[in-house]
């Protein structure tokens, strides 16, 4: 009915008045999209595990380790992977490369088939360190989401939005939320990221600006009004644009960037669950902009004065070719953490790998966690494992702490200043 609907519209400025109205009806679907998919979560595992809970693998009782949250522990990272039809298996290795049992991890096929999804949740399901620490979950259904184009739509950040919802409900626990795609990999251990990321504030939120006062195109983006039927249709579906204009907003400024980021609990909680009216608001505006995840987060926080000063303006991606040979010039220069975007098959994948992760070809990244196992590549399959909540950081490790609190010392990187520039 709503597609027949949307098909018979007529965009000409005659009909400003349906204009309007559809516009109004994609903003409360957006809105609607969010709640409903929450409600359809389905875990691969079997529940949620408590804190005194014991499991049995291959008939071998032990007690399940959950991380320890006290002020010199180390944070905890939760992380969504989401990928598109055919993806699963790059899906797989990205987890293996980024696998700690201290984080969260949240799967998602956005547009598989049921059986490829089902081949996921049992690939997970039989690494034993997964069903031993209860840290990883595979969302159970697909829906629509434009987001392989350029210009993504609502829907995007619909599913991003979702994904932070669940890993709320999932563990109380976590600081700080990384999305992810099946063509990024890490640069570093995940010893050596949670190592740096320890001594930061726990508020912090890395998210790249945009000047958006000398970019045309992003203020073009916004005057223009487009609908993303992925919203409200099986298959994605390209974006929608109609023939009138609308006006910048005044009641709030618009600022744009990066739409990879790496943000607060607090942050998450604001926008998804907290008291203050104004994301949700900003949620309706952003039902009809051109790829919202390159503003909606930046407009949120610049816009709220309990964030606008816990921002550090990076992103922690690097998009330039990559090689190991030229891994200390770009990690010193980039500050990234995670490089995008990589093909299917790239052999620098497997350089990583070997020179940069030390992990096996089947394995997860070798840690302080399993270090009393003696051959990393058993890591995956082990039920001896060592002390979750201590890390044994490298010589990469140590450099990237001391670039990330470069990044928040004095305020150097702090974009308070960016916040006064947006697009009006």
């Amino acid at each position: 009915m709503m597609l027949k609907m949307f098909i018979s519209w007529n965009w000409t400025s005659r009909q400003g008045i349906h204009q309007r109205l559809s516009i109004l009806v994609a903003a409360a679907l957006l809105l609607l999209v969010v709640g409903v998919l929450c409600s359809r979560f389905e875990y691969s595992m079997t529940n949620i595990p408590d804190q005194t809970s014991t499991i049995v693998i291959d008939d071998t009782s032990i007690q399940r380790i959950h991380p320890s949250k006290g002020p010199g522990d180390p944070p905890i990272l939760a992380y969504w992977i989401f990928g598109f039809r055919g993806e699963s298996k790059r899906m797989l290795r990205l987890l293996k490369a980024v696998y700690h049992p201290r984080n969260q991890y949240l799967l998602h096929l956005l547009d598989g088939e049921d059986e490829e999804r089902m081949e996921l949740a049992l690939s997970v399901e039989s690494e034993r360190v997964c069903r031993a620490f209860g840290n990883v979950n595979v969302v159970g259904k697909s829906y629509a989401v434009n987001y392989h184009n350029m210009e993504s739509g609502a829907s995007a950040l619909a599913a991003m939005l979702h994904a932070a919802a669940l890993l709320l409900r999932i563990s109380p626990l976590w600081d700080w939320f990384f999305t992810l795609s099946s063509s990024d990999y890490p640069l570093f251990t995940q010893d050596d990221i949670l190592f740096a990321f320890t001594s930061l504030p726990r508020d912090i939120n890395f998210v790249g600006f945009t000047n958006w006062t000398t970019d045309q195109k992003g203020q073009h983006n916004f005057n223009r009004i487009v609908v993303d039927p992925s919203l409200y249709s099986k298959r994605a579906t390209n974006l929608h644009y109609a023939v009138e204009t609308r006006e910048l907003p005044t009641t709030f400024d618009i600022f744009g960037g990066s739409p990879w980021m790496a943000l607060s609990r607090a942050l998450m909680e604001h926008c998804i669950k907290g008291w203050d009216n104004f994301p949700r608001k900003l949620l309706m505006y952003y039902a009809n902009v051109v790829s919202p995840l390159e503003s909606y987060f930046q407009t949120v926080l610049c816009n709220s004065p309990e964030f606008r000063n816990t921002i550090v303006n990076q992103d922690l991606r690097c998009s330039v070719p990559i090689n190991v040979s030229n891994y200390d010039n770009l990690v010193h220069k980039v500050g990234a953490i995670f490089a995008r975007p990589f093909k299917e098959g790239d052999p620098t994948l497997d350089e990583l790998d070997r020179y940069i992760l030390n992990r096996s070809q089947q394995g997860v990244v070798p840690g302080k966690w399993c270090n009393n196992i003696g051959n990393y590549s058993s890591c995956s399959n082990s039920t001896n494992w060592d002390d979750i909540d201590s890390l044994d950081p490298g010589f990469y490790g140590q450099k990237l702490q001391n670039i990330l609190s470069n990044f928040t010392a004095g305020n150097r990187h702090m974009v308070v200043n960016h916040c006064h520039g947006s697009s009006h």
